[in-house]
């Protein structure tokens, strides 16, 4: 199995340094970069192109969010996990709208990050009920039929954005326009009950097909 590869991002020298010598002991992972300093992450990932991003959110320079968001903009292929001391209902709600595949407190057992870690190296994200319901007030809402009321084409868009893919890349599978993706996701959306990504990735890979692990279908 190739390793995947891992960047690092904390304000915190020696929390920095113990997250490295962490994640480094893990066969399937490879850390190709750390740094303290948030200002120059952005330049760091896009010239590593790693797989994993793991970013803490409040920094004195700049924050998480504000590299998610350009991670988002510039459409890197690199699924990014939040490590963070605390994290507000905004923040999370912020971070659920920009593509976020994981939080991860820092409170928890360093076995949590890498079990997030090796979720969503394997496409899936992470993320407890409990925060999300904190952030996303759909998440309380019943949804009658689920899953079952999404048209084919609507399924096949839903399994590739919960794969990680963005608008432009679904597009580009399908041979359709962008602006007829976002079309099909908000109907998505609509249907289900939910504002974002990751909402809909909980349901996505809840269905009962996929309680056995198996990989989900276009």
């Amino acid at each position: 199995m190739t390793p995947r590869n891992v960047f690092l991002v904390d304000d915190h020298p020696v929390l920095l340094r113990g997250l490295t010598d962490l994640v480094a002991m893990e066969p399937d992972f490879q850390v190709v970069g750390s740094t303290t300093d948030g200002a120059g992450a952005f330049a760091m990932i896009d010239r590593l192109k790693p797989d994993l991003a793991v970013l803490d959110i409040n920094m004195p320079d700049v924050s998480g969010l504000a590299l998610l968001r350009r991670l988002r903009a510039a459409d890197l292929p690199v699924r990014t996990v939040f490590l963070t001391a605390v994290i507000t209902p905004a923040q999370l709600s912020e971070a659920l709208a920009n593509g976020i595949w994981g939080v991860v407190l820092k409170e928890a057992a360093p076995d949590t990050l890498i079990d997030c870690l090796r979720r969503v190296a394997s496409g899936r994200r992470w993320l407890t009920e409990e925060m999300a319901r904190k952030a996303d007030p759909y998440w309380n809402r019943p949804v009658a039929d689920g899953l079952s009321t999404l048209t084919p084409r609507e399924m096949e868009i839903a399994g590739q954005a919960c794969r990680g893919l963005s608008n432009k890349l679904i597009a580009r599978e399908l041979g359709a326009s962008e602006g007829t993706v976002k079309i099909h996701l908000h109907n998505i959306f609509q249907k289900l009950r939910v504002t974002n990504r990751t909402a809909l990735a909980a349901l996505y890979y809840e269905r009962p097909e996929q309680a056995n692990g198996d990989a989900p279908k276009g």
